[in-house]
C-alpha cells in the first residue's frame, strides 16, 4: 500500500498532534500527580486525582489508539515500512508497551486513588500514581527523539529489500548499456 502525498502529509500531521497530544496528557497527568502526592490540603488531593480520573478515562486511550493507528498508516504507506528500520520498529513496540500499560495500570492505578480519597482515605501510595506519567513521559520523550534522530539503521529485512531493489536497478541500468 502506497499514500498518496497529500494522504501521507494528513497521516503525517495527525500522528503528531495526537503524538503532541499523548505526550501533553502524559505531563498533565504528572502534573496532577506531583500535586496529589505533596499537597497537604485533602481538597486539592481530591481535585488532582479527579481530574486524573478524567484525563485517563476520557482521553488518554482515544489519543493512543489514534497515535497508534495513525503510525501504523504510516508505516505501512510509506517506504520506511513497519519492519524495514530498527527505530521504526522500537516505536511500535513502545507504543504497544505504554498503550498497554496506560489501560491496564496507569487507569487503575488512577481509579484505585480516587476510591481511596473518595471515602476519606489518604493516597494508597503516592508512587504508585507517579510512576505511570513518569514512565509515560520517558518513554514519549524517547520515541520523540527517536523520531528525529531515525538512529540504528535498517533491519535484516530493510537490508535484503534494499539489496533486492538495487541489484534490480542494476540489472536495469545494465540491460540498456
Amino acid at each position: 500500500m502506497k499514500l498518496s502525498r497529500p494522504a501521507r502529509r494528513a497521516s503525517l500531521v495527525v500522528h503528531v498532534v495526537a503524538s503532541a497530544g499523548w505526550l501533553g496528557l502524559s505531563l498533565g497527568l504528572l502534573a496532577l500527580g506531583v500535586t496529589a502526592a505533596t499537597s497537604g490540603n485533602a481538597a486539592m488531593v481530591e481535585a488532582s486525582v479527579r481530574a486524573m480520573k478524567l484525563f485517563a478515562d476520557r482521553l488518554l486511550l482515544p489519543v493512543a489508539f489514534l497515535t497508534l493507528s495513525s503510525g501504523l498508516l504510516l508505516a505501512l504507506g510509506t517506504p520506511w515500512g513497519l519492519a524495514r528500520h530498527r527505530w521504526v520498529l522500537t516505536k511500535f513496540w513502545l507504543t504497544l508497551a505504554t498503550l498497554t500499560a496506560t489501560a491496564f495500570a496507569l487507569r487503575p492505578g488512577v481509579d484505585d486513588a480516587v476510591a481511596a480519597v473518595a471515602a476519606g482515605h489518604a493516597l494508597p501510595d503516592t508512587g504508585e500514581i507517579l510512576i505511570g506519567p513518569v514512565v509515560s513521559l520517558s518513554a514519549y520523550l524517547f520515541m520523540t527523539g527517536v523520531s528525529i534522530l531515525k538512529p540504528w539503521g535498517p533491519t535484516r529485512r530493510g537490508r535484503r529489500l534494499r539489496a533486492a531493489a538495487g541489484g534490480r536497478a542494476a540489472g536495469r541500468t545494465g540491460q540498456k548499456v
